[in-house]
């Protein structure tokens, strides 16, 4: 899981970073409000020297931060920086591709709501600059010098 920071492509500098199934996991279960390492652990059921391995490269790539724990003694929390937050949409587009594709018409999975609404998140999807949504065939990749 690196940066790939020779890379001149967005995305696989991001998938260097994210794109392993521990870290998106960890991410998402930072999302649903875990920060303890055995939290993480019990989640997700993944083997103490991985976690670690992903939890110490997503704080050094800033995504998450260690603080002080909540509840007071030696342990430490890992929470969402606003860089990490900003992977929020990453996550929400995932979920909405699995749901879509993954799943069969009947078979239970988990739904993303608005709190206040109750009310599923509705499906992302990119917009141009008219509102409408983007299709691939609508946009185009520019190289930068």
């Amino acid at each position: 899981m690196t940066s790939n920071s020779s890379d001149p492509c967005p995305v696989a500098r991001s998938a260097g970073l994210i794109g392993d199934r521990w870290a998106l996991l960890i991410v998402r279960d930072a999302f649903d409000g875990t920060r303890r390492f055995s939290d993480f652990q019990r989640r997700l059921g993944v083997a103490r020297n991985i976690l670690s391995d992903r939890l110490r490269r997503l704080v050094d790539a800033g995504i998450l931060a260690l603080q002080p724990g909540s509840h007071g003694g030696a342990h430490q929390e890992y929470v969402l920086t606003e860089q990490g937050k900003s992977l929020f949409p990453v996550v929400v587009a995932l979920r909405q591709w699995g749901e879509r594709y993954l799943f069969g018409p009947h078979e239970p999975h988990s739904e993303l709501i608005e709190k206040t609404t109750g009310a599923p998140v509705p499906f992302m999807a990119p917009l141009g600059h008219d509102g409408g949504m983007l299709s691939p065939d609508d946009t185009e990749v520019r190289k930068l010098a």
